[in-house]
């Protein structure tokens, strides 16, 4: 994504060039919209459904003794309703990427002063590493409040009824909305023609696996390999911003695509032991435990058909990168020994025409 730079004129009023430059503000004014609209008896059912989780469930008490709760419990399945708010938070995202674009990372590059050619990936790569940070302390924090590390069976079990906790399913939608808005910040950063269909696939990916583990309710196992993933693409782009302040890292970058290739095999093996091997597994078992965990052969063929497909395309995405930076260093030091070469012909042709001169 390349950086959208503000001209020292106002463009004309509702021209691209005005939409552009003034996105988030328009986009504060919708969402405000629905904000207010919570103010009015006659319109805050109808911004409920944008602003808070829908298709909710109270469980019984007696439903919730049996479990072990001391209350009863109020979790959550998915429905048509989550569209709305999902569009909601898409809305917020692009508040925020807006807010650490021009509070953050617009003063660190005039400070820093990166060429125009690094700007694009300098602001791609801070975005995100924002991103990956926060989404990975918020995912770490649900897996150890739901008891998912220590009890490693709920990585391939549905909850009760397939239904899912209040902060699992705000996790999910908020995960949903940061890639939808991805899409409109295609545009809005104006992005390159040549980088628009790496980054469209490599949103629409995220958006494929995040949808699948969602609507599958497959939410604990997806959201462990989810913060595999992030950590891996966290310390994967915290590199690229070392990178940017000093070349110097370059020996640290390449020591660093190991790590990131083995965090793409330990990803793979977690997903296929547990969707191939676990999940398989319950089809030997009773009708009851059968009927919590997810045994449709469907399921798993695109569990692991998914990571498989993800793990492949970043991998070769990191290569192809690292290729051509290896190609950028090669080519400044190319550059002298063919000059050098030029002259030195330069030199013996000249020799040779005052030899032939002071022979005559």
């Amino acid at each position: 994504m390349t950086f959208r730079k503000k001209g020292s004129k106002n463009p004309p009023l509702l021209s691209l060039e005005f939409i552009l430059q003034n996105h988030a503000d328009f986009v504060a004014c919708v969402g405000m919209f629905f904000v207010l609209g919570l103010m009015f008896e006659g319109t805050a059912e109808v911004s409920i459904v944008f602003i808070t989780l829908q298709h909710g469930v109270t469980f019984p008490a007696a439903e919730a003794e049996a479990e072990r709760a001391t209350a009863p419990k109020f979790l959550y399945h998915y429905g048509a309703k989550d569209l709305a708010t999902v569009f909601f938070y898409t809305l917020v995202a692009i508040i925020i990427h807006a807010t650490i674009q021009e509070y953050v990372l617009d003063r660190i590059n005039r400070r820093m002063q990166f060429p125009k050619q690094r700007q694009g990936k300098f602001y791609e790569s801070g975005q995100f590493s924002v991103f990956f940070l926060v989404s990975c302390i918020w995912g770490t924090f649900i897996l150890v409040s739901e008891n998912c590390l220590s009890d490693l069976t709920a990585l391939w079990k549905a909850h009760t009824h397939n239904m899912m906790t209040f902060q699992m399913k705000f996790f999910y939608i908020s995960q949903l909305a940061y890639w939808f808005h991805a899409f409109p910040e295609l545009l809005f950063q104006r992005s390159r023609p040549q980088e628009l269909s790496q980054q469209a696939v490599y949103v629409g990916l995220h958006l494929f696996h995040i949808a699948g583990a969602y609507l599958l309710y497959l939410n604990h196992l997806g959201l462990l390999l989810l913060m595999m993933h992030y950590f891996v693409e966290f310390l994967s782009h915290s590199c690229d911003l070392f990178y940017f302040s000093d070349e110097k890292f370059q020996k640290e970058f390449s020591l660093w695509a190991i790590v990131f290739i083995l965090g793409r095999l330990v990803t793979l093996i977690v997903s296929l032991i547990t969707a191939g091997f676990q999940l398989a597994g319950g089809q030997n078992g009773s009708s009851d435990d059968s009927a919590e965990d997810v045994n449709v052969l469907a399921a798993k063929i695109a569990v692991l058909s998914s990571s498989c497909s993800i793990q492949a395309y970043v991998t070769w995405n990191l290569f192809n990168v690292q290729l051509q930076r290896w190609m950028e260093e090669d080519a400044p030091l190319q550059a002298p020994s063919v000059k050098k070469k030029r002259i030195k012909g330069r030199f013996c042709r000249k020799g040779m025409e005052n030899g032939v001169a002071t022979s005559n």
